[in-house]
């Protein structure tokens, strides 16, 4: 990991992302971001919170340049992700999304594939052993693992890139209520031993109370609520933020 202590690990400036859509026979500007701005330190795991459609998964995708933003700016250490070689930048910025996504092949197939890209050496067995699967998987195909294993390994799959931020976007919807437990244990860890920067989504306020050091609230858009995750769960600042706590607030933040 970069040792860059005295910048955010990720900045956004006023960042906005609209998209057209067609609405009866006219051609709109629908809203997905609004104006979002926020930072989180080097080694924080912030999870980002929000009911469904609030852009959540959005901002994950413009943070990861699957997306850019139609105004504002975003930060990878001080630095304009725009002007950063996208390879680059999602190797050190790695993603994992909610239903596991599979390369073809076996095991270390998966694991090796970005470094293989760049011509680098690559144990895949260490990174097995990091997120908790037996080295012996390595030669399985990546098909054949439940889906609990298929999640880690897509987890070990990113670190092989040593990124120095973890995107995970609802990474145990998919998964059972003890696999799911098992793969916020395993992101709490990582955390702690590789000092990794973590943003995840979830609609599970029992993981992001167990996991998170600072939350994000998103409602339709616009950011409602940031800080530190204890201050947020303890009471939150809004009347927004008490609602979607009870479970109280619609989509359109209601």
């Amino acid at each position: 990991m970069d040792s860059m202590t005295c910048v955010p690990a990720i900045e956004l400036n006023r960042v906005s992302m609209t998209k057209p859509v067609l609405l009866g026979n006219s051609l709109t500007e629908l809203d997905i971001i609004r104006d979002v701005s926020f930072s989180v330190p080097e080694g924080e795991i912030l999870a980002l919170i929000g009911p469904s459609g609030s852009g959540k998964s959005t901002l994950m995708r413009m943070i990861n340049r699957m997306e850019d933003p139609t105004s504002g700016q975003i930060l990878l250490f001080g630095s304009d992700i725009s002007g950063l070689d996208v390879r680059e930048l999602r190797r050190r910025v790695g993603m994992v999304s909610q239903t596991p996504a599979l390369l073809p092949g076996k095991v270390s197939d998966n694991i090796v594939y970005g470094p293989s890209l760049r011509g680098e050496p690559c144990n895949p067995e260490e990174y097995l052993e990091l997120v908790g699967l037996e080295p012996e998987l390595v030669s399985r195909p990546a098909s054949s693992l439940s889906v609990g294993q298929q999640q880690r390994m897509c987890i070990a799959r990113a670190l092989a890139n040593r990124p120095n931020i973890l995107l995970l976007d609802e990474p145990t919807s998919a998964l059972d209520r003890t696999a799911a437990r098992n793969i916020i244990e395993l992101i709490c860890n990582l955390n702690r031993q590789l000092g990794l920067t973590v943003i995840i989504v979830t609609h599970v306020m029992e993981h992001a109370q167990a996991i998170a050091t600072r939350v994000a609230m998103l409602v339709g858009g616009v950011l409602i609520e940031e800080g530190a995750a204890a201050d947020f769960f303890e009471g939150p600042k809004t009347q927004i933020g008490h609602r979607f706590l009870k479970g109280e607030l619609t989509e359109d933040g209601r």
